[in-house]
């Protein structure tokens, strides 16, 4: 991925020097790398992984409690590799879903994407790296502690930068579902939902992430041509190894579709490669799919 020179965002806050705190994690958030929490659990306590993805991505109750105020923003320090590579994907995806949006008659407001180590506030309670990159729809804002990329690459089996990419893409795909009024409408279903009923909404929710992440790489593609061989395939392999019936497997348990949140395997794979395919968010309707 031929990425280096290109421009890079404003809209990166850099918490990674702050210190950690807070509460714990509460009110609703949206995410692909709740897998991690949900490995660990599955490996340390014997615990269904699926489960405690139901509980972090809104299957379950939580109580919000009080959080502790980030410190004023931060730019990444010139020279840091890897908060520029952030940095320029996300300004891509602003410069992609500003056309989009443009082109649809509307406006793009770019998210906010927040650098952390360990822990820190969000609008959404109390962010933990153990979670994974996610977005929150309070405060509309991406959180990252680039340690995931580690844990993408060496713990999950999916290396390279453009699976990297893809990560970013999706946490900015749940912003453009929020934009959109797809997140509201989304939470009001589940208030009246069962567990199982609200696992099958997360799951076309998390889809339809998927497959806007490849309306963005279609676009980026086109107007950047920065992609290079094996690109593609990594990302591919990303979306494959979160699914999650290849986690439950990886975690020793049994596939269990009732509990799933995020799509088996084959599920994302396709969703991100119909996005990539067409360019077209017409595409993406989850929603619609009689089988997602």
């Amino acid at each position: 991925m031929k990425w280096e020179g290109q421009e890079q965002s404003d809209n990166v806050e850099d918490r990674r020097g702050e210190g950690g705190g807070g509460s714990s994690f509460g009110a609703r958030h949206i995410g692909i790398g709740s897998v991690v929490i949900a490995l660990l659990a599955g490996w340390l306590f014997g615990i269904n992984p699926l489960t405690v993805l139901g509980l972090l991505d809104g299957g379950g109750s939580a109580v919000q409690t009080q959080t502790r105020t980030p410190a004023p923003a931060q730019r990444p320090p010139a020279g840091d590799r890897e908060a520029a590579f952030v940095s320029v994907v996300l300004r891509d995806t602003e410069q992609v879903w500003g056309q989009v949006f443009q082109a649809a008659g509307s406006r793009y407001e770019d998210p906010k994407l927040v650098l952390f180590r360990g822990s820190t506030p969000t609008a959404c309670g109390t962010g933990q790296s153990a979670m994974g990159p996610f977005y929150c729809p309070g405060d509309r804002k991406v959180y990252l502690d680039l340690d995931f990329f580690d844990t993408l690459a060496r713990r999950l089996g999916a290396p390279g930068q453009f699976a990297q990419a893809y990560v970013i893409a999706h946490e900015v795909g749940h912003h453009v579902q929020n934009l959109l009024g797809i997140t509201n409408k989304v939470d009001a279903l589940r208030v009246h939902e069962t567990a199982t009923q609200a696992n099958a909404v997360s799951v076309r929710v998390e889809l339809q992430a998927d497959c806007l992440a490849g309306v963005w790489a279609n676009h980026s593609q086109q107007g950047k041509g920065w992609l290079e061989q094996g690109d593609i395939e990594s990302a591919l392999n990303a979306a494959a190894q979160i699914g999650d019936d290849t986690l439950q497997r990886d975690a020793g348990a049994s596939v269990r579709p009732e509990t799933f949140t995020h799509g088996t395997s084959a599920q994302r794979v396709a969703w991100f490669r119909r996005g990539l395919d067409s360019g077209s968010v017409k595409q993406c309707n989850t929603f619609e799919a009689t089988r997602p």
